[in-house]
């Protein structure tokens, strides 16, 4: 089997990732409830398309704390669920939150995503709940995932739809922009709307050797009841915010985090922060 290769500014991209997600998996642990049910909608989503049963064994890329591989598992007690991820700390509370409900049927393998340390033709369906944004070079990623799926075999993956459906992203960044020179992301480099634009799924799948590629949008709630958990969530878990503010002086985060309460205080007048969001789920079979 060719190992694939990355070139090198790819992988930097890659290890600074994984060292970020890994000193952020405390945050992830303390807001987990918060996030899972905000993403539970795109989760089922992906459960739907891939119908797991019997003794299929399923591969879910880029786990983090282990949605939806947890819940695969546990709709397949026969089956086998293997969770991977990039950061090992996230696949820790993965771990723990298996044990926590009696899944004995889950292994969780830290890996890159562009070298999967399986062999072509190992699962019956791959998952990737919002990892796709974030992957240094999505065309090896989808490549590897077409690889390790049997004939037959499917994948469903969740990515963010546009900023302008987002306001739970775009609430913070948007004043973070607004206060602070940050240099412009190379084109094409990770971030939240990378995979937003018309037909980029279609594509994506289409080129690595995928058909009958549907792609759907799903709605989901971030359901924070208050500004006050809204910014506390947001600074904890999302690394490009934590990233700026940290450049930030003390006078510019709070002028920052002023305007972020004012903007959720307008549009929630009511106080009860319940903010939509809108991705899009990508399905194919191999």
């Amino acid at each position: 089997m060719e190992v694939p290769q990355m070139d090198s500014q790819l992988e930097s991209i890659r290890e600074q990732q994984k060292a970020s997600w890994n000193r952020f998996s405390a945050g992830w642990k303390k807001w987990d409830e918060l996030f899972m049910d905000f993403l539970r909608p795109m989760g089922d989503e992906i459960i739907r398309l891939l119908d797991p049963k019997g003794q299929d064994v399923v591969l879910d890329v880029a786990g983090g704390t282990g949605e939806p591989g947890l819940t695969i598992a546990a709709r397949i007690p026969q089956g086998r669920v293997v969770l991977t991820d990039l950061a090992a700390n996230m696949l820790e509370i993965a771990g723990e939150n298996a044990q926590r409900r009696g899944l004995t049927n889950v292994e969780t393998r830290v890996c890159d995503v562009c070298a999967l340390p399986f062999a072509d033709q190992s699962f019956d369906a791959v998952s990737c709940r919002f990892g796709f944004m974030f992957f240094p070079d999505m065309d090896l990623a989808a490549r590897e995932m077409a690889r390790v799926l049997k004939p037959g075999g499917r994948l469903a993956t969740a990515v963010w739809n546009v900023a302008e459906k987002n306001f739970w992203v775009t609430a913070i960044m948007g004043a973070i922009h607004r206060n602070m020179a940050l240099p412009a992301p190379a084109p094409g480099a990770p971030g939240m709307f990378r995979c937003a634009q018309p037909g980029w799924g279609e594509a994506l799948l289409a080129q690595a050797g995928l058909k009958n590629v549907s792609v759907r949008e799903v709605a989901g709630r971030l359901d924070c009841q208050t500004a006050d958990v809204y910014w506390q969530a947001m600074t904890e878990v999302a690394a490009p915010v934590v990233a700026a503010l940290g450049q930030a002086d003390e006078a510019t985060g709070e002028k920052i985090r002023d305007e972020v309460y004012r903007a959720i205080e307008q549009k929630f007048p009511d106080g009860n922060v319940r903010i939509d969001a809108s991705a899009l789920v990508v399905y194919g079979e191999k």
